[in-house]
């Protein structure tokens, strides 16, 4: 006989996408609490990436991708974020964006230069994903919009 509740249905990430989310919570941490890179990385793969924290279980991360997306966006900031503001509304500045969705963004659009190899499909599905599990309303929305610009604009591709 199983413990699980049939009624609730978890969908099952796989690691990639924990370490898309990890990296993402990590960024924001960054972001807010001026954390190091290095700092940042060996808190996450030595107490974070499918660890027990304050009863609460992380996801098995693919622990490669979780740094390659982490140290990428901090490397090519530079690069990602003029991206980002010109995707962006005319009056909207990338400062005024909520942190976490900043975060989102820049890890969303460093995979998009960085990885060739992912389809413009997964990357953007899996960042509008994250932003729905931060948010309800119009963040989402606006995840998908400047990405699938940036992927139009770097890859010549949207997502199908």
């Amino acid at each position: 006989m199983s413990n699980e509740n049939p009624e609730r249905q978890v969908k099952t990430a796989n690691q990639r996408g924990a370490a898309r989310l990890a990296a993402v919570q990590a960024l924001y941490q960054m972001d807010i609490g001026g954390t190091g890179v290095l700092e940042i990385v060996a808190e996450y793969e030595a107490h974070r990436l499918g660890q027990e924290i304050d009863g609460e279980t992380y996801l098995k991360a693919d622990a490669s991708w979780f740094r390659s997306i982490v140290s990428g966006v901090v490397r090519e900031q530079v690069r990602l974020d003029p991206l980002i503001a010109s995707a962006l509304q005319d009056d909207w500045a990338l400062s005024r964006l909520d942190s976490t969705v900043r975060a989102i963004l820049r890890a969303g659009v460093f995979e998009l230069l960085d990885r060739k190899d992912v389809p413009v499909a997964v990357i953007v599905t899996e960042y509008v994903e994250i932003a729905q599990a931060f948010f309800e309303d119009d963040e989402p929305k606006l995840v998908n919009a400047v990405l699938d610009r940036i992927a139009k604009q770097v890859r010549g591709e949207t997502k199908k």
